[in-house]
């Protein structure tokens, strides 16, 4: 008897019946993404207050996926990467008189782990769903953006708006589209094979 079928049932359903979590973080990261290309001039404390804003709300719904997740890696992964951005996000939000440097390697450090982070989920989840890949990318993003902002940190604050921008827009496309096509795929999903056609 092939027991392959049924026995990463659990975190798929986990990962199904989270989908809209999935979606809300690509959406808060195409609209944070859209900001920063659209108004390039935005003056630091704006940005700042932006990214601030971005950071807990793409924390607060890793946290509740990662609540909701019940046991196991994967809910340990979501409440890490849900803590890691609200703490983010928080020390920009209250530390009103940050410096540019001081951001860009906050934003640094937070895109780099984070986006181990979602790499190893989708390792850990490659057995469950087809197209891993895009949450894989969405990892791979966030860590070139981390690198860039660490490895040159003189950017300039257009530059950074811009550089921001169009990685949020990806990362933000990527984790759409890993929501959809885990939504309402669980168990008993098309095929009822437990992989993610």
């Amino acid at each position: 008897m092939d027991l392959s079928h049924t026995q990463p049932q659990p975190r798929l359903s986990t990962v199904s019946g989270n989908w809209w979590a999935l979606a809300v973080r690509g959406v808060a990261a195409i609209l944070f993404g859209l900001a920063a290309l659209i108004w390039p001039g935005l003056t630091l404390a704006v940005l700042i207050i932006l990214y601030g804003a971005y950071a807990v709300v793409d924390g607060v719904f890793a946290i509740v996926a990662g609540v909701r997740a019940g046991s196991g890696t994967r809910r340990w992964l979501l409440l890490g990467e849900g803590a890691l951005s609200v703490l983010a996000g928080l020390v920009a939000l209250l530390w009103p008189g940050i410096t540019a440097l001081v951001l860009l390697y906050v934003i640094s450090f937070w895109a780099i782990l984070g986006g181990l982070l979602r790499i190893v989920g989708a390792i850990l989840l490659r057995q469950e769903i087809d197209n891993e890949w895009s949450m894989a990318l969405s990892g791979v993003l966030w860590v070139l953006l981390g690198i860039v902002l660490a490895v040159l940190p003189g950017v300039g604050l257009l530059s950074l708006a811009w550089l921001v921008g169009v990685f949020m827009l990806g990362a933000g496309i990527t984790l759409i589209v890993l929501a959809f096509r885990v939504r309402g795929q669980g168990p008993s999903g098309p095929g009822g094979s437990g992989r993610v056609t």
